[in-house]
This record gives structure tokens, sequence and C-alpha cells, in this order.
């Protein structure tokens, strides 16, 4: 096995510096004007582009890189060299290039085609170099906006993009509103926080303190500062990882480095595979293009208010999709918290999901989680099926069990919510209430879900679904920001009770709330005719040792609670799910099923 081989579980495991052989050239006479000052006297953008662009002219999807991407995004071929995201785009993938048409551009500034430091400025006949003007995240956008009319096409289905280009897709969001449909947010954040900030102060200092930098004019030297670049990488590479990523790559062989011929120090394993990574950068990366990207990454800011970031959000007229990654300290879940926060505040559409992955920043490029990130990007692309396929709960309730499969509670609910009304649906799972509330023409929808694999299921429903924990609090939601707030048969395994309703009563002027009566006279005949614990979550789903549910509620102990907290209950049914019916005699342990209608 190579030194080659044994990096390319990495990120940047396949990149080269060969020429890219499908890319495409767009000349574009200038001046460009820039954000920051200045102009460039012309403009080339260099571009690749996947599948067919249909007669209507709808199904196309950009593409962002982050800083060391370029347009290379995929492979076209089986002879194609490999792409930075060959998991999700491609014939069959979850950006299937046999249904839309992808575009990836190489940034304004980049080294790979598009017009940066490395260019000839037509002005002088030498590279721009040092003189290459500050660039600005608005900039990039203003540049891809140039290619998408070059292409004749006026609104995009959606944009997508990770880290940095996470950043350009938000701006496509904000700025551009009436020219895309969709967004998708891979492991970013509306500003850098100061830590990520600091590293990138150190980056740039590594390269231009290389005594090879020579003021940025190093082009046409015998050397230009590799070292300092290689060093920026190293860096920023341990900054991709995590604590656990790291230990899971280095720990088991941390005496036995590959074998590599580097000036680096590698004694380590891990030094060995930073030596590695480094000295590949360079080789197919600009030094002055690293310094003007990182900076305009640092100076990318939609707002630390959460005002000012909720204004800036407000501006767009699209629907998000917002992942962050457990393990990212780089852009960690909880700047992606923050965002979501403020385009749930300024009413906008959005969806998010904080997966559980030990892969770090990095996990947005790998296959460790794309199970479940690309079917939410393929979710948000496609604007939603409409259709779910079988599977469980956030409880882990078998969707075709009788609870679940007919959902009387559903039913009632439903019945018990005017046609218009604005819903949160917590614990919303797979999204069955949401999608039969959606054909009533309902407001605004919203669910909460703590599982991220049901997040996803309900995100291809076309549904607006949060990725959090209801035990922690609505935070995020405003104070009667939703005329309705739905428990539905989640109470049972909610810890904080009194929070978790008093919480529901504060977002919304009416709490919906159904749960299983475990008063009810079979789990009463079980225990004290068999001495056998009640199974009220799914019928006989579950056992005392596996079962979710933390408590048993009755109907009495719940009515006693209300009393106790002065919630007027404005209506309860109470259902016998086995006839599909209010039951005729006593409801308090003839009835399996409670919904109950709160306000304060």
């Amino acid at each position: 096995m190579t030194t080659a081989d044994t990096f390319a579980a990495s990120s940047d495991g396949a990149r080269s510096a060969r020429p890219l052989r499908h890319a495409k050239r767009l000349d574009l006479p200038g001046p460009f004007t820039l954000e920051r000052g200045g102009a460039l006297p012309a403009l080339t953008i260099a571009y690749e582009t996947y599948g067919t662009l249909n007669a209507e002219r709808d199904n196309a999807v950009l593409v962002c890189h982050a800083l060391s991407g370029d347009s290379h995004v995929a492979r076209h071929d089986e002879s194609d060299d490999p792409g930075w995201w060959d998991c999700l785009v491609g014939p069959g993938q979850h950006l299937d290039t046999r249904r839309f048409f992808i575009i990836c551009a190489n940034v304004l500034g980049g080294c790979r085609g598009t017009t940066g430091p490395d260019s000839i400025d037509p002005r002088s006949g030498a590279a721009y170099g040092p003189a290459f003007p500050e660039i600005t995240m608005g900039d990039v956008v203003r540049s891809q906006a140039a290619l998408i009319d070059h292409l004749g096409i006026e609104r995009l289905r959606a944009v997508v993009g990770g880290s940095m280009g996470g950043m350009q897709a938000m701006l496509w969001a904000t700025r551009h509103p009436q020219r895309v449909a969709a967004v998708a947010l891979l492991a970013t954040a509306h500003r850098l926080n100061a830590q990520a900030l600091a590293f990138d102060v150190v980056a740039r200092n590594a390269i231009i303190r290389d005594p090879d930098f020579a003021g940025g004019a190093y082009y046409g030297r015998e050397h230009g500062p590799e070292v300092g670049l290689a060093i920026a990488r190293m860096l920023g590479h341990i900054t991709y990882l995590s604590r656990e990523s790291m230990q899971d790559k280095f720990e088991a062989d941390r005496h036995r480095p590959r074998p590599l011929d580097t000036a680096f120090e590698a004694q380590f394993s891990v030094g060995s595979y930073l030596a590695y990574q480094g000295e590949r950068f360079v080789e197919r990366f600009d030094a002055n293009t690293y310094l003007r990207l990182s900076l305009a990454i640092d100076r990318f800011d939609l707002g630390a208010d959460p005002s000012v970031l909720r204004d800036a959000v407000a501006a767009s007229t699209c629907r998000w999709l917002v992942v962050s990654y457990s393990s990212d300290w780089l852009f960690p879940p909880a700047q992606s918290r923050e965002l979501v926060r403020a385009l749930l505040a300024a009413g906008r559409q959005v969806s998010s999901c904080e997966i559980t992955s030990r892969a770090g920043h990095d996990a947005f490029l790998l296959t460790n989680e794309l199970d479940i990130y690309g079917p939410l990007v393929q979710a948000v692309v496609d604007g939603g099926s409409g259709s779910v396929p079988r599977t469980v709960d956030a409880l882990g309730h078998d969707a075709g069990a009788i609870f679940y499969h007919d959902r009387l509670d559903y039913e009632r609910i439903c019945g018990l919510i005017k046609p218009g009304a604005s819903v949160l649906d917590l614990g919303c799972g797979a999204g069955g209430l949401l999608a039969r509330l959606r054909d009533r023409d309902h407001a605004r929808l919203v669910g909460v879900e703590l599982d991220q694999r049901q997040v996803a299921l309900a995100v291809g429903r076309g549904l607006d679904v949060v990725n959090a924990d209801i035990e922690a609090g609505l935070a995020q939601f405003a104070t009667r920001s939703f005329d309705v707030v739905v428990l539905s048969q989640t109470l049972q395994a909610v810890r904080g009770v009194e929070h978790v309703l008093e919480e529901m009563l504060r977002v919304g002027a009416t709490a919906i709330v159904s749960f299983p009566n475990a008063a009810h006279r079979r789990h009463r005949e079980r225990l004290s005719r068999l001495g056998r614990a009640p199974e009220t979550t799914g019928l006989t789903r579950y056992h005392w040792y596996n079962t979710p549910d933390i408590r048993l509620v009755t109907i009495a102990d719940f009515e006693d609670l209300c009393e106790l907290k002065g919630w007027r209950v404005r209506s309860r049914i109470c259902l016998d799910t086995a006839t599909g019916a209010e039951p005729a005699g006593d409801p308090l342990v003839d009835a399996d099923v409670a919904v109950y209608a709160l306000s304060l």
C-alpha cells in the first residue's frame, strides 16, 4: 500500500494538481468592481457542469466549494480524476446528474482557472501576485451570478455548499432571493467564532513569514513560500478533524509513522499524515490565493446580534437546510442553532439536523454519515416527494402498529385544529401529523424531532423540521409564535413534563397533548392478574426492559396536574382504539388514549 493509499480516507486524499480536463472557461469583460474597493479589468471563471439543463431551465443546482476546493466536484466518467464530492454528486447519487444540471465554479480569487492572484493581469502582462485586490464572499457570489446569467438560468433549483461554500449559499439566499428556490448549508456558520479566526491568523502568518514569500511576489522564482503554505495546511487539517477522529486514525499506531520523504517532523503517525497533506497541498494551491480567500471567510458576517442576523435572513424567500456535525469544533453546532433560531424568528422555511459524527468538520465531505446528510440534501433539492417509507417513529414505534397506522389520535387532533392555523409539532417523528395538516393549507407547519433519521424522512416529505431536544426547552421559538403546539404520544417519554408543557403554552395559544392511558383496564388486569408490567407504548411492541417510556401517565393524574398548574382544559377526548370510538363506560379505565387541548 502506498502512502497516498494510506491517507486516501481524508477529504484531500484523492485531489491532485493535474489539469481539470472538463473545465470550461467564461471570459467576461471588465471592469468587475469589488466590495472592498478597486476593480478587476477582466474576469475569467473556470467551471464544470454535469447533466443536462432541461427545456424549462428549472433543474439547475449550483454547488459551491470550500477553501481548498475547485470546480471539479465529481468525476465526469470512469477515466476522470476523482472529484471532491463524488459521494454526493453523480449518476444515481443524492445530487443525481441524470435529473439535475449541476454547476460548480472555481471561486473568484482561486487558483484553478478563475481569475486570482496567479492569473495574468492584462494591464502588466505579469501575474497579479500581491497586487490582486482583496475580495469578499459577496464578490464571489456576484461572479457566480454572472456565470448563471451566461448559462441562461433565471432561477436555481438550489444552491448547495459546505464550509466556505455554505457562506456563498447564504448570500445567494439573502442577496438574490428571487433566484434560488432552496439552499443547503453543511458544516458552516453565519460568521466565524474567535477560535476559528485565530487559526486563520496563525495560518496566514506562517505564509507571510516564510522567507520565500517575498511580499507575495514569488512567481517566477525558484522557490515560493512552500514551507509556510504547507504549515498553514497542516494547521487547517487539525481543525478539520476532531479529537475522536484523530484518536481513531492515529492512536493505535502513533509510534509507527508512514514512510515519507519529508523535511517536516514525522516521528509519529499523525506527523507523517500532516506532512503528507501539507506537501500535497503545495502542489496544487497558491499561497496568495490562500491569503485572499481565508480573509474573505474571516470577514464574512451576517450578524453577531440575533436581531441583526434575523433581519439579514429575513430577506430570503427560499427553503433552508442547515446541517451541522456534533464533533465539528471549527464550525460548531451551536452556531448553526443560532442561524436556525434567526430563520425561525424571521418566519422562514427551515429544517435543521445536528448529525452525530466522530469525523469533525470534514464529515460533510466523507461517507461516514452520508446516509443521513445525503437524503437531507436530496430532499431539499427535490422539494419533498410527499411520501415516506414504512419506518419507525422517534420513540422507535413501528409505523405499522395499530396506534401508528390509523393513529386515531391524529384524526382527533386534526379536528381540534382550525384550518389555516399555524402548528408546531413536538416529537413529530417522520411527519405523519404534519403531512395530514398540510393537506388543509395551514399558514405555517413546523416540526421538532430529536431522531436524526426521522428528521431526514420528514424533510423528504417536504416538511420543515428542526432537529432539537424538547427537554432542553423551546427557546428558539418566540412567545405566541404558533396558534397550536402539539405533543402526541410522547408525554410518557418526557422527563421534565411540567417544563415541556409550560413551554408549549408559552409558544402556542393552545397546547394539544395525546398520551396512552396507563390506567386502561387491559393494563390494570395485566398487572393484577398476571403480575406483568403494563405495555402502554405501541401495544405489545415493547417490554418493561426496553420500552422508551419512563413514566406511566393516567388520565386522572394528568387532570390533577392541569388543575394544580391552573391550565384550562378546553377539550378532552378519550378513545378506545380497539373500537375506534369513545368508550361507553368509565373513560378513566376504558380509554387507552386521551387527547387534551389546553390553554392558559
